[in-house]
């Protein structure tokens, strides 16, 4: 990149961990964001108040475009916007962070993705890593984008990466040895358009890989199946819990083998795994396929899973008060996502939904109300549409509030011993919190605060 002028567009936290990857290794940078307010010097601080690069809000001008070798865009931009089509026009190549990270990277990658799990797997898949080699990394959609580190990457390291359909609109030689695919319900179609297209950014993460690399695949996933006529050259790897493979991960008699080239080996018993629900054994076994064809021993493979509670924010348990079990799945932001928390309840529960619209439809989220929610309250803007569509389908112990801590307090006051309260909203977080952690945390705030008497 020494010498090469690129433009970033984004000011968050993938732009800017971008600019320092950029200027890092020599190119001449300008950081655009078309959000006139944003604090510049605030953004300097961020390099120690170096202006080592230039700032451009606004308009995107035909001066800066001028010359432009690449453009880098976050996840968070719509590859259609106005100014992404300008960019275009002028022939200059769109760069997604996950590309522009790729380009610098020495280690293996462990892409993961899907619509639901995509985070639990990763994490997983990242502890057994740190298990084998202390030097591994966790990237991607997961929190941590990966050109903060890419550049610092060495042959040999292994590196987890979440990876998001909108991450993968971007790339072109993007290429994991391994590449997962957990699941695929409709999500994002505001972004996509149609499901069709959302599934063809998803494959987009095989493209690149060759006959040497691996894709796990999910045999249960009627839709992932499917499409599987789409992994065009790396090895299909599948896994299932409902099914004995000739090749791949499979549960028997409550045990997870891996069998391999003939090679059967047991790895796991499944009533040893602490974390909850089918969605979660499928998760599990992603994670076995991933780290099992990458030969990390069996006994690290087994041992991790084993002590690992899960990830935050996805059906984490919060509290139980007076006699009432409180969880947080702040991140089932999807209807099918909200309905592998709800199946993972062992009884009776109180659900709190709703928030910001993604075009979802939630007729199969209300379906599985049924002899499992007793209450269902909402919050956000979503909160019309969901209430019409229980309506539509006999359900009707439905209450609305206008904030969290409402529904909070309303589960308080009507849960009885044995039931359970889940925050698990079917939808984004964004009409009323910065994301789905903030909407986590603070759910976990007003729940610590409920008077156990």
């Amino acid at each position: 990149m020494q010498g090469k002028k690129v433009i970033v567009a984004g000011a968050g936290k993938s732009g800017i961990a971008s600019v320092g990857l950029l200027i890092r290794n020599g190119a001449d940078v300008i950081l655009y964001d078309q959000n006139e307010n944003i604090d510049v010097e605030k953004i300097y601080d961020e390099f120690s108040g170096k202006k080592s690069f230039e700032i451009l809000l606004g308009d995107l001008t035909e001066e800066a475009l001028k010359g432009a070798d690449i453009f880098v865009i976050s996840p968070g931009i719509p590859t259609d916007a106005d100014f992404v089509n300008k960019v275009r026009e002028h022939n200059i190549p769109i760069w997604g962070e996950i590309e522009l990270a790729y380009y610098f990277n020495k280690g293996t990658i462990a892409a993961i993705t899907g619509t639901n799990g995509k985070t639990t797997t990763t994490t997983l898949v990242g502890e057994i890593f740190k298990n084998y080699d202390s030097s591994s990394l966790v990237v991607g959609n997961i929190g941590l984008p990966f050109t903060r580190f890419a550049d610092a990457t060495e042959k040999g390291n292994l590196i987890a990466a979440e990876i998001s359909s909108f991450q993968l609109e971007t790339i072109h030689e993007f290429r994991p040895h391994i590449s997962a695919i957990l699941n695929l319900t409709p999500d994002h179609l505001n972004r996509h358009y149609t499901f069709e297209n959302y599934v063809d950014a998803k494959f987009r993460i095989t493209e690149n890989q060759t006959e040497e690399d691996y894709c796990i695949l999910n045999y249960d996933d009627e839709e992932v199946v499917s499409r599987a006529d789409k992994v065009k050259n790396a090895k299909i790897v599948y896994f299932s819990h409902k099914a004995e493979l000739d090749e791949g991960i499979f549960v028997r008699d409550g045990k997870i083998y891996a069998r391999r080239d003939g090679v059967e080996d047991y790895i796991l018993d499944v009533d040893r795994v602490q974390i909850l629900g089918d969605h979660n054994l499928e998760n599990v076994l992603a994670a076995v396929g991933i780290t099992y064809y990458l030969d990390i021993p069996i006994d690290i493979i087994s041992q991790t899973i084993y002590e690992f509670k899960g990830v935050e924010h996805r059906i984490e348990f919060v509290r139980e008060v007076r006699g009432v079990r409180y969880y947080n799945d702040s991140k089932g932001t999807n209807p099918d996502a909200a309905i592998k928390a709800i199946k993972a309840m062992r009884t009776t529960t109180l659900l709190i939904g709703g928030g910001y619209d993604k075009g979802s439809t939630y007729d199969e989220w209300v379906e599985c109300f049924p002899g499992k929610v007793r209450y269902l309250v909402l919050i956000g803007e979503t909160a019309e549409k969901i209430s019409k569509c229980c309506k539509d389908h006999g359900f009707n112990q439905i209450v609305v509030v206008e904030k969290l801590e409402d529904a909070v307090q309303f589960c308080d006051t009507h849960a009885k011993p044995g039931d359970n309260v889940l925050l698990s909203p079917a939808c984004a977080s964004w009409d009323m919190f910065r994301s789905y952690e903030e909407r986590g945390n603070l759910f976990k705030l007003y729940v610590e605060g409920l008077e156990d008497d």
